[in-house]
Formats: structure tokens, C-alpha cells, sequence
């Protein structure tokens, strides 16, 4: 038994004398970083890369930390479903007084399970979400110097459950977090280091991490299937599309229209294939292999093709057919839905973050009763329209049963006719 107890306590004084060396190696002094206009025109070049908007406009966010404790953040209405063991929480995080707890499916009154509910989300949701909170009440933003480049120290100097901890978040040359090091109460070695970088680009247009790696003995944090999307801007899309028999055009075949008399369109949806006309032009497009696009002048088809000419033919039908089919564009990829309110009315906000000739530009639909389109205010990205409404009117239902617009008004007057308007199979 001394033996056993002997060796027992050399084994604990090893690892205490390994914990001591462990510290001094890898402890770091909290850096004094250097507040001031510098540090928050940092911290709002970081915000908009990581379309904090977007974040804001957020109705439900999904995760799991490390398959232990289950989150449905319903994050519009500050209401957040906790899950663990056999417990759920249903935590109100703006009165917790409000929250109901279950028990094996049962309701009951513990109000320890809120607290450590509580407790649980404002951890777990913070290794999902830190860089949105950057601006949060009771966080001071600073500029430090980390090999050779400004990055951004925030210190949480009141608010969640361990205030006066301190994060230095390391950007890329896009100012997107890829890691940070921590200074907290809760990890008595100073500097400890985070990846934030194993991102997924979420349905509502919010980038946020699958997982991370401490430096601290390598450990691995999982957050599962994270998931961020617009339930409620969702159902109103889908309410547009039904209304303007999005189903029918999906399965037409041919689309034909002009575009202000200038130019003319002939599109073969099911190949992809558009004839583009305008002037002494006619381009057989292909969108999707342009370099085996065909190019006539005057009738001549073109022996040397003028690379000029198809990426004339691809910009001016990306915009044309936008005019003509964007309503049933609502869930292309890329495409972030979010509801707003307009002069008392509910629309849809839809933004555009890749593809087309102007990604980041935004759409604000306003409907009929019926939920037709009937006009959209136009937000581009280069700032030349904030607010810009325009008209959708004088929908036909093609022979190919879809809706689909022929003339448009501006606030100007000025109109633009999509001339005779033609689907069909």
C-alpha cells in the first residue's frame, strides 16, 4: 500500500512540476492594444466582411457544441431552445422569468435548469457567433500588432458570464477572422489560440464555423450541422413563386422577349442556349461555355470569334433577362431572402452575393394581394440606386403557364416594355 501511495504521489508531483513548466513555456501577457478611430474603422472592415447585416436580419440559427448541448435560436424573437440529457429549455434570454422547462418531455419549475441553460448558451453560442458580438454593450475594440499585422483585441469589459476576458482576433487580407488568442478567466494560461477558420456559408448569407482547434493539447470543438436560414422570408418566397406558377416555368422550354425595343431574346432554357440580338449582331450564347459561343455580323457568321462581342452578349443577357425572370430567381444559390417593411407594407428583401454582373446588389419586392410582384425598390451595390423603385405590371400567363412580366414604369416616368412576351414547350 506505501509503495502504491508512493508511486501515486511521484506521478502527481510529475504532473504538477509539468504543468508548472507547461505555464511558463506557454503562458502570454495580455498585449496592450491601442483604442481609438483606427481600432473601430478595424473592427466595422471586419463587421462587413462577414455581412454582419445578414446577421441581424437572421430569424433561426442551428448548432450543436461538441454533441452535447442542442441549440434552435429563434433569434428574431430572442427565444432559444436548449437541449441536453433528458432536459429542454425553452430559455427567453431577454426575461428569463418567461422560460419554460421540460423533463423527459414532462413541464416543471427548476429553475436551475434555466440558469444552467442560460449558462450553456451564452458559452456555446459564443464559439459559433464571437465575431458578430465584436460591438456588443460593455466590449472595448483595440489595434495590437501580430506578426507584422493589425489585428483586433475586443475585451468584454461587462455582460455574459465571464466579463473582462479578452480575444484578439487574427483577419485575413479580406479582414475575415481566421483564429483568435484568448486571455480568459476560465484558462489560466494566457494566449491560448482558436481556429476560426472551417467556415460554412449559411442559407441566410452568415458565415459561421463547423468546428475549431485549441492550442492547448490540440483539442477539437465540434459544432455539428450548423445551420442559419429565414423561416418566415422563406414562406413569403414561396408564396411569390406559387402565385406566379414558378412550377411551369421551371419546365418551360423556349422564352422569348425584347428588351426596350434595342435588343431581342430567343432562349432555349432546357439546353441553356440564347440567341442575343442587337444591332448588326446575333450571338448564339452559351452561358456556360462562352468560348463555344457563335458570333454573327450582318448575317455572317463570324470565323474568328470576337471574345469582345460574346462578353457584350453575356452582360447585356444578364441583365435583360433579370427584367424578365427575376421573380423566379428568389432561391438561386447565392441568394439571401430577408423580410422588411416599406411605408407600412411586408416585402421581400432579396440579395444577390454571387453571379450575374453585379453581385451584392439587393431587390426589395412589394406584392399584390394576390402576391404577384407588383413593383421593387433597387439597392445596387455601386451606390448609383439606393431606394430606386420600379414597376413589374402587365403579367401575361405564357402558353407555357407561367407568369412573367411585359412592361415596367420608373419614378421618372420612363418606361421599359419587354416587348411580345413568349414561353412555351
Amino acid at each position: 500500500m506505501k509503495k502504491f501511495l508512493k508511486i501515486v504521489s511521484s506521478i502527481l508531483v510529475l504532473l504538477f512540476l509539468f504543468g508548472i513548466v507547461y505555464y511558463f513555456i506557454n503562458n502570454e501577457k495580455l498585449p496592450e492594444g491601442k483604442k481609438g478611430k483606427e481600432a473601430e474603422a478595424l473592427a466595422i472592415k471586419m463587421y462587413n466582411a462577414i455581412n454582419h447585416e445578414a446577421f441581424e436580419n437572421t430569424e433561426i440559427i442551428e448548432w450543436n457544441f461538441r454533441n452535447a448541448h442542442f441549440y434552435k435560436w429563434h433569434k428574431q424573437k430572442n427565444i432559444v431552445e436548449v437541449s441536453w440529457d433528458e432536459n429542454k429549455v425553452i430559455l427567453n434570454t431577454k426575461d428569463t422569468s418567461k422560460s419554460e422547462v421540460y423533463v423527459n418531455g414532462n413541464k416543471t419549475n427548476n429553475q436551475e435548469l434555466i440558469t444552467t441553460a442560460e449558462a450553456y448558451f451564452n458559452n456555446d453560442s459564443f464559439w459559433l457567433i464571437a465575431p458578430y458580438k465584436i460591438f456588443d454593450a460593455g466590449t472595448e475594440r483595440s489595434i495590437v500588432k501580430h506578426e507584422g499585422k493589425d489585428a483586433l483585441m475586443i475585451t468584454y469589459t461587462s455582460g455574459g458570464s465571464t466579463p473582462g476576458d479578452s480575444y484578439l482576433w487574427i483577419l485575413d487580407d479580406n479582414y475575415i477572422p481566421t483564429s483568435y488568442k484568448m486571455w480568459t478567466s476560465i484558462i489560466p494560461i494566457g494566449g491560448v489560440s482558436a481556429t476560426w477558420s472551417n467556415y460554412k456559408t449559411t442559407e441566410a448569407g452568415i458565415i459561421l464555423p463547423k468546428s475549431h482547434t485549441l492550442s492547448l493539447f490540440d483539442l477539437g470543438m465540434e459544432l455539428g450541422d450548423v445551420k442559419a436560414y429565414n423561416e418566415k422570408a422563406n414562406a413569403l418566397a414561396n408564396k411569390i413563386l406559387s402565385a406566379i406558377k414558378h412550377e411551369n416555368y421551371t419546365k418551360t422550354k423556349f422564352l422569348e422577349w425584347s428588351f426596350g425595343g434595342r435588343r431581342s431574346f430567343k432562349w432555349d432554357k432546357e439546353k441553356h442556349i440564347v440567341d442575343v440580338s442587337w444591332e448588326d449582331f446575333r450571338v448564339n450564347l452559351n452561358p456556360e461555355d462562352l468560348e463555344n459561343s457563335i458570333v454573327f455580323f450582318e448575317g455572317e457568321k463570324q470565323e474568328d470569334t470576337d471574345e469582345k462581342i460574346v462578353k457584350r452578349a453575356w452582360d447585356i443577357f444578364n441583365n435583360d433577362s433579370f427584367w424578365l425572370v427575376a421573380p423566379h430567381k428568389l432561391f438561386d444559390d447565392g441568394v439571401i431572402r430577408t423580410l422588411e417593411t416599406i411605408d407600412g407594407e411586408t416585402g421581400l428583401r432579396v440579395t444577390y452575393t454571387s453571379g450575374g454582373t453585379t453581385p451584392g446588389d439587393s431587390y426589395v419586392w412589394l406584392l399584390e394581394d394576390n402576391f404577384v410582384p407588383k413593383s421593387y425598390k433597387m439597392y445596387l451595390k455601386n451606390g448609383r440606386m439606393n431606394g430606386t423603385p420600379a414597376t413589374w405590371e402587365n403579367w401575361i400567363t405564357t402558353e407555357s403557364g407561367t407568369l412573367l412580366p411585359t412592361n415596367h414604369t420608373f419614378s421618372n416616368g420612363a418606361t421599359l416594355s419587354m416587348g411580345e412576351v413568349k414561353g412555351y414547350n
